[in-house]
């Protein structure tokens, strides 16, 4: 697998929809909703971004190493923070929050380098 393709995005956007669903099914199974937050994020930054990512190289292929940088970027941000916040929310709030404060601007920052890719492409 080569990264930065539309595939390898959507292989790990369907991961992430995978292990979101499975921790959605184990709080619902347990009553117990406390990683509801670590949940959210696995399946809106994980899930759709990451998959929305590579539908727009899909329709808009780019060259170079913009799209490898964006996949490591969307995959360590997403893994940092989601560890972060399962820490955070499993009740040791102290020894999540750097994690998840560092993840979180990996993710911003792959975020800007989408919107630089966006807007740098000519119609």
């Amino acid at each position: 697998m080569r990264i930065g393709t539309p595939a390898s995005f959507f292989r790990f956007a369907v991961i992430y929809g995978l292990l979101g669903l499975a921790l959605g099914l184990h709080m619902a199974a347990t009553h117990n909703h406390g990683q509801l937050v670590t949940h959210a994020h696995l399946m809106l930054i994980g899930w759709v971004t990451t998959f929305l990512y590579g539908v727009y190289l899909k329709l808009y292929p780019t060259s170079g190493l913009l799209p490898a940088i964006l996949w490591g970027l969307a995959n360590a941000g997403l893994v940092v923070t989601v560890i972060g916040l399962y820490i955070i929310y499993g009740g040791q709030p102290d020894s999540g929050e750097l994690p998840a404060t560092i993840g979180s601007f990996i993710v911003f920052a792959g975020m800007a380098l989408f919107v630089f890719m966006v807007w740098r492409t000519r119609d």
